[in-house]
């Protein structure tokens, strides 16, 4: 079967199942929207969990970042399989046995305040903004590809599905929905990662590809690197070749370990996941899912470095120095003979995330460091005419550069594609090009539904319902059920449009963005959190004060360096705005501290409480008010 009807098989199957289960497990109560009843198996929660915790940047996009950026992308893998570790161990049994639905319904009743609930369910939708943000792009940029569609088209395509599935199932639907996406990620990710190892090194287990030998020689541009080669050498020899920094430089070691705290705090503090543990009958259920959970994360994140590295190799082997016109027609092969099929890059190149401008007219590719282009940030700027001589696709602006002896980057590669390129790339089955759209399709749309949920909780259990519609006297919300659900699902339904503008106008590329979510939530919920589990002693006035100054320090330092016109050589002691959630979260830790000793000690129920707290063990399922 040709790949285009494959893919619409294998993504209408795909979908077929998730609205079906959606359908089957619709929500009827909020204790179903928010958290499933509480009666999820520990392993079903546990790939649930891993679905919704590996999202589109851990599916699409941290290969493609470690790809280009080596050893220093390491930073990824640490922080996110670290912060799990630190999440499921340190906080999620506590946080179980206090038993609230939400981060902001635990703030707020630790720290005995609405003040903080309200400051937290800010946190909460700028953190989760943020990274569903991340998310819609990713879904933008696999419809765009798969179903021959523009990345904007492709955004709004994901929105009306996300819709029905979040808004109908909550919680309950999610849950059994990202199980099934479990399920389809890890095949789709592993079958061609197992593919490309054999036809790239000496092994067949992707895990250990990285360590292999090379089973082709090829051309980097300069000279020939030998079959048998070890993988990593033949990688550092062809980037360093070409001009850029060896892949296994780690860079800038204080911004990779700065990074790498980041993403463990954040990991920590993120609400979508903690919410997580809420969903099963007991404590020790939810330290078992905890444990399931890390075992089917662990057998994607073992691959993500292999697939990295196999990519960049493919990319330098089919692309450089090949006569662009021959190669997209089919009618280039490799120096074995075997055929180096172009068809993958005119079709990358019709969606935008992949172009080539011919700078010194010689009508092949080169690739190198720099700009391809002259427009914004080195990315081409179609205007749907700019076609040049040659039949590449280049910038209204795009100018040839003076011949200097050097190889100038002609090659513009959106990182976000590395993932779903490489099969094409290394020439696998149609089937297997198909799966690997469905499992991009389930990364993306799973952690996109957690995330619109977990805005939709912040805003109509702990906004409309502990805030604004409270009554005074009793403590309790004056909203029925029927109607806080009503207020959750018109909540979903804003927070889904916002989502889909951010994922149309990204601020960055998937794994930059979601990177800057964990900064953000590290920075805003890690100290608060953890000081509200272990210290009897902080308050309300050091909780707010904490969070406000983690929230306000690492959102203002991204947005300036980011999008307010701040440039790398005025960072904070060199400090990337990636990397400064750490530093937010040591501000928001001292901050906490220091208002708290120098202001009321907390009541002596809530210090009991915390003394509880403590011992998780007991705890019965989550509760409301």
């Amino acid at each position: 079967m040709e790949l285009q009807s494959l893919i619409y098989l294998f993504v209408g199957i795909s979908f077929a199942i998730y609205i079906g289960i959606a359908l089957w497990a619709k929500a009827g109560s909020t204790k179903d929207f928010y958290v499933a009843g509480g009666g999820v198996h520990p392993v079903a929660n546990g790939m649930a969990t891993a679905a919704d915790w590996m999202s589109a940047a851990s599916f699409i996009s941290l290969a493609g970042i470690i790809s280009f950026s080596g050893s220093f992308g390491g930073a990824y893998l640490m922080g996110w399989t670290g912060g799990y570790v630190l999440l499921a161990m340190l906080l999620a049994p506590y946080l179980r046995k206090f038993g609230k639905f939400t981060v902001p319904d635990f703030v707020g009743d630790r720290y005995y305040s609405d003040t903080a609930r309200l400051v937290a369910v800010i946190s909460v939708i700028f953190v989760s903004f943020t990274y569903v943000a991340g998310q819609m792009r990713g879904v933008g940029i696999v419809f765009s590809r798969f179903l021959q569609v523009d990345v904007n088209t492709g955004v709004l395509i994901g929105m009306a599905v996300v819709f029905f599935y979040s808004v109908l199932g909550g919680m309950k639907g999610i849950t059994y929905t990202q199980v099934a996406q479990y399920v389809v990620m890890i095949f789709a990710y592993m079958i061609p990662a197992i593919f490309i190892s054999l036809q790239v090194t000496d092994t067949f287990l992707p895990q250990l590809g990285l360590f292999g030998s090379t089973t082709f020689a090829f051309h980097d541009g300069v000279k020939v690197i030998p079959e048998g080669t070890y993988l990593l050498h033949a990688l550092d020899t062809a980037v360093t070749d070409l001009g850029f920094t060896a892949y296994t430089n780690p860079g800038n070691l204080t911004n990779m370990f700065l990074l790498t705290v980041a993403l463990m705090l954040g990991t920590a503090g993120l609400p979508h996941v903690i919410v997580r543990f809420f969903t099963v009958p007991t404590v020790q259920d939810a330290r078992s899912s905890a444990g399931w959970a890390l075992v089917f994360i662990a057998i994607m994140y073992t691959t993500i470095s292999s697939v990295a590295a196999f990519s960049r190799l493919n990319l330098i082997k089919n692309v450089q120095n090949v006569e662009y016109k021959a190669f997209v027609a089919g009618e280039v092969k490799h120096a074995d003979g075997t055929p180096n099929n172009g068809n993958w890059f005119k079709t990358w190149e019709q969606g935008g995330l992949l172009a080539w401008t011919d700078r010194n007219g010689d009508g092949k590719i080169q690739y190198a460091p720099g700009a391809a282009f002259d427009g914004a940030k080195g990315k081409p700027q179609f205007d749907g005419t700019n076609v040049g001589p040659n039949g590449e696709r280049a910038t209204t602006n795009g100018k040839p550069a003076e011949n200097s002896g050097k190889i100038e980057n002609e090659l513009y590669v959106d990182r976000d594609i590395m993932v779903l390129a490489n099969p094409e790339i290394a020439n696998l089955p149609n089937w297997v090009i198909a799966f690997i759209a469905a499992g991009g399709l389930a990364a993306a749309l799973s952690t996109a539904a957690g995330l619109l949920l977990v805005i939709a909780s912040a805003i109509s259990h702990d906004l409309m319902g502990q805030v604004i519609f409270k009554d005074k006297t009793t403590g309790k919300s004056t909203l029925n059920e029927k109607t806080e659900l009503m207020w959750a699902r018109i909540s979903a339904i804003a927070a889904i449009c916002v989502a889909g503008y951010l994922g149309i106008n990204p601020p960055g590329f998937v794994a930059q963005v979601v990177a800057l979510a964990f900064g953000i939530a590290a920075a805003a919920f890690f100290p608060t959190i953890i000081l509200g589990v272990f210290d009897k002693r902080m308050n309300k006035e050091g909780a707010i004060a904490g969070i406000l100054v983690g929230l306000l320090s690492t959102v203002g330092y991204a947005w300036y360096f980011i999008w307010g016109g701040g440039t790398p050589d005025g960072y904070f002691l060199g400090i990337a705005p990636a990397s400064f959630g750490t530093v937010g979260t040591i501000l928001h830790l001292i901050v906490a501290l220091v208002v708290s000793r120098m202001t009321p000690e907390p009541p002596q129920e809530i210090q009991d409480l915390v003394e509880s707290i403590r011992l998780p063990n007991n705890a019965g399922e989550a509760h409301d008010h």
